[in-house]
Parts: C-alpha cells; sequence; structure tokens
C-alpha cells in the first residue's frame, strides 16, 4: 500500500531532528514496498529501494526526487523504477550488478561506437574491397570523394549515429551544382553503411542504407533533373547515322591508336577493356575475345563475339606479339599496353574543325560537344535501339551491362553469346557501309598494300 502522495513528497522537508551525538541525518519516508523517499538536512530529495536477495538485506538508490521528471524522478516515476526492480529480485537477479552491468556495456558501446567512426569504417571497408575496383584510379576517385565531401562532415561521427540529416547535411551543398559528383558520394555513402551494417557496427535501431536512400529520395529534387539541368549524364556521341563515315576516316590513318580504336569500336568495349587486352585471352579460331572478371567494372567475366571485321583488326596487329602475355595494343614502352591518352589525343585530333573557330569535325549533334572515345558505346546503344530488331537484353549483354531489373536477371543466366554475335556483325556492316565512296576505299587500299610492304 502506497503512503505518499506527490503533493506530500513535494512538500516534506527535513523535521531538524539530531541524534545523540547532535548530528543530525537523512530522514526517510516509506511509500510501500521498500520504497522511501529520503530527505537530507542540506533539503536533498532522492529515492531509494530497500529489498533482500538471498538473505542479504540491500539498498538501492534511484535517483533524486524532481517533481517535474526532467532531472530526477517523480513519485509515479519512482513507483515504476522500483516495481521493475522487485520484478528483477523475483526472478533471482540483483538490481544493483544488473545496473552496474548494464552501465559497463553502455560505456563500452560508446567507446566501440566512437572507434567506429565512419571515416575509420570507410577506410576499413576501402582496404578489404581494393581487388574489387578493376584499376588504382577508380579506387583513388573512391577515397577523394569520401575525403573531400563526406569526411568533413561525418568522418568523426560514430558510424551507428549517422542518419539521414547527416547524409542529407553531406549532399545538399553539391547537389545542384555537382549533381554527378553528388550521386556518387551518395552512393558512396549508402556502401559505407551497409557495410557498417553487416558488421554489426549499425544495428536497429539505426536505419537501414536503403531506408536512408528513400528518405533522401523525398528530401532532395531527383538527381536526374539536376544533372540535366547541370548538362551532365552523357558522353558526347556520334550520332549513329554519321558512325559509318567516321570508321571511314578512322582507317585512313597509320598507327597503333587508330587500329585500338577501331577494335574498340567494332567490339563495344570500354576503353579500359581494349586498352588491356592480352593476346592470351584471344580465341582467332573460336571468335572469341574473353575479358576476365578481374578486368570488368562489373566484375564479372565477359565474352565478347568477334566479327569479321574485329578479326581483321586483330590480324593485323598479331605480327608484333611474341608471348601470349602480351598486349594486343601495345603502347611505346617496352612491355606496355595503349595508353588512355593516346586516344584521346587521337580522337581530339579527328575532331578538331577545319577552319578556325568553326565547330568539332565529329560532334554530339545535341550538345554540339567533341565526340569522345566513350561515347562510342552510346553511339552502338543508340544505332540498336533506332535502327535494328535486336532486343534490348542482347544489346544491354554486348555492353556488359547488369539487367537492371533483379528478376530479369534472374531469370537470364546466360549471357546471349549466339545472339550477339549477330548483333556484332550487324554492327560491323553498318561500320562499313558497301556503299563507301571509290575514293576511300583506293585510299585504304594503298594504306593496307604499304603497311604490308
Amino acid at each position: 500500500m502506497s503512503n505518499l502522495t506527490a503533493l506530500m513528497v513535494h512538500g516534506v522537508k527535513h523535521s531538524g531532528a539530531t541524534t545523540i551525538s547532535g548530528k543530525r541525518r537523512p530522514e526517510r519516508h516509506s511509500d510501500g514496498g521498500g520504497l522511501h523517499l529520503q530527505v537530507t538536512p542540506e533539503g536533498g530529495k532522492s529515492w531509494l529501494l530497500r529489498y533482500t536477495l538471498k538473505g542479504r538485506a540491500r539498498e538501492m538508490g534511484l535517483g533524486s526526487y524532481d517533481r517535474d521528471g526532467i532531472e530526477g524522478l517523480t513519485l509515479a516515476q519512482a513507483r515504476d523504477a522500483a516495481k521493475q526492480a522487485r520484478g528483477q529480485v523475483k526472478r533471482g537477479i540483483d538490481p544493483i550488478e544488473h545496473r552496474t552491468t548494464a552501465a559497463r556495456e553502455a560505456e563500452e558501446a560508446a567507446r566501440t561506437a566512437n572507434a567506429n567512426t565512419f571515416g575509420t569504417v570507410a577506410e576499413a571497408m576501402l582496404a578489404e574491397r581494393e581487388g574489387e575496383w578493376s584499376n588504382a584510379k577508380h579506387r583513388q576517385q573512391w577515397r577523394n570523394t569520401l575525403a573531400t565531401y563526406a569526411y568533413p562532415k561525418i568522418g568523426g561521427l560514430p558510424v551507428a549515429n549517422i542518419g539521414t540529416s547527416e547524409v542529407e547535411g553531406v549532399l545538399r551543398p553539391i547537389w545542384r551544382t555537382k549533381p554527378e559528383t553528388a550521386g556518387r558520394v551518395r552512393m558512396r555513402i549508402l556502401a559505407v553503411l551497409r557495410y557498417a551494417r553487416a558488421h554489426g557496427l549499425r544495428p536497429p535501431p539505426a536505419a537501414s542504407a536503403a531506408d536512408i536512400a528513400e528518405e533522401l529520395a523525398v528530401r532532395l529534387v531527383k538527381l536526374g533533373k539536376m544533372k540535366l539541368q547541370a548538362g551532365y549524364g552523357h558522353h558526347p556521341a556520334l550520332d549513329w547515322r554519321e558512325v559509318g563515315a567516321f570508321m571511314a576516316t578512322l582507317r585512313l590513318k597509320a598507327g597503333m591508336s587508330a587500329r585500338a580504336l577501331e577494335f574498340l569500336t567494332l567490339t563495344a568495349a570500354r576503353t579500359a577493356e581494349a586498352l588491356g587486352a592480352r593476346w592470351r585471352e584471344i580465341d582467332m579460331a573460336g571468335r572469341l575475345w574473353v575479358v576476365p572478371a578481374g578486368r570488368m567494372k562489373a566484375r564479372r567475366e565477359h565474352r565478347v563475339p568477334l566479327s569479321d571485321a574485329a578479326l581483321a583488326v586483330l590480324a593485323r596487329v598479331a605480327p608484333l606479339a611474341t608471348s601470349p602475355d602480351d598486349f594486343v595494343f601495345p603502347g611505346a614502352k617496352r612491355g606496355s599496353g595503349l595508353s588512355q591518352m593516346a586516344l584521346l589525343m587521337l580522337v581530339r585530333g579527328m575532331c578538331e574543325p577545319e577552319e578556325p573557330g568553326a565547330a568539332p569535325r565529329w560532334r554530339d549533334t545535341k550538345t554540339g560537344e567533341a565526340i569522345t572515345v566513350h561515347g562510342m558505346r552510346s553511339t552502338f546503344r543508340d544505332w540498336a535501339a533506332e535502327a535494328t530488331n535486336h532486343a534490348r537484353e542482347v544489346a544491354e549483354a554486348a555492353l556488359a551491362h547488369v539487367l537492371g531489373n533483379d528478376a530479369e536477371a534472374a531469370y537470364q543466366r546466360g549471357d546471349l553469346l549466339v545472339k550477339r554475335a549477330a548483333l556484332m556483325a550487324d554492327w560491323a556492316e553498318h561500320l562499313a557501309p558497301a556503299a563507301e565512296p571509290a575514293s576511300l576505299a583506293a585510299a585504304r587500299a594503298r594504306r593496307v598494300a604499304t603497311s604490308r610492304g
């Protein structure tokens, strides 16, 4: 039975009574069930619980008194705390020891959280996953974007405490001005949070990376719109109707860079994939180029069917090889492959305007910008979609793109090699139209004869 009321607790004061020795000791007022309000001579008030466990009498402080329950406990709150402690006693648990253990665990968890900051977890993830990225430049890009945009704001925060607001704080300043970069930063922050979750460093109630991504989609303007406004989101590409003429001009050029670009265009490969190709990956008889998983962006082996035109390019550079480990397109330095800069300079030279101040010779018709090497993949994709009846998934497989729909990807387990061979043969035919001007054909014949001589 309870003996105290809220009004009594608030108004009670020390009586001033003293002991025989003349000292004033704290006075206690029972509420029943072992709960007491203790009042000190100085006017302080606190709650105590008396209980017996295994024949041993103990006293447990529950906290100070506060009529508003802000900095201490009200009467109702003290009764709830006492009830919970008495329940532990009934189960054979010592409330004092339980509280001490809980406090120690909380302290340890806090130390762990402080040690596992976003920055330290991100660096651990990067160190562990370095082998997953195809080149050193890509690995460095991950570190640079996190160090530049994320670490200054959230790098020192416990990774378990990072939520949507913290991620938004990183992204919002660059969301409109640098949408391409913002998209990468978002993806990389969420990757760190997923890694932390998988290693038990972001247990519930910390939000999952998926939940944060969903909330960001509501809080921030769609990134695609920002990219369009800022002019991002594409590599300047040649119109598919002009690529035949471009290839005719390219085939007039001598040199390893020209052959590499010709092969890259015929296979719709990425620059790094083509320039990193070694002869051991090529099966001329089987008309196949097998790019190992370690050199692919998606980290999956990619089989590329070789058209007659692609095989012809390989046949022209094959005499330079002495070992299966040699690069298909060797660079000037012995034992090295052709550099990406070589292709960049080649395309830049081909795009130079015929007159000063004029538009680039080969340009993106939508933006007017000079085309890029990577843009050839876009040209191929546009041609496949607009000028052929080949299925979308065949064109996507040719580009080594992962199907966007999980269910679709689950059912499409093959790589559609036979269908892709037909697609690439049609592409090669498009790049070498039958109606080639006689002057270009004659020039090519002279060049081939010279190179063989």
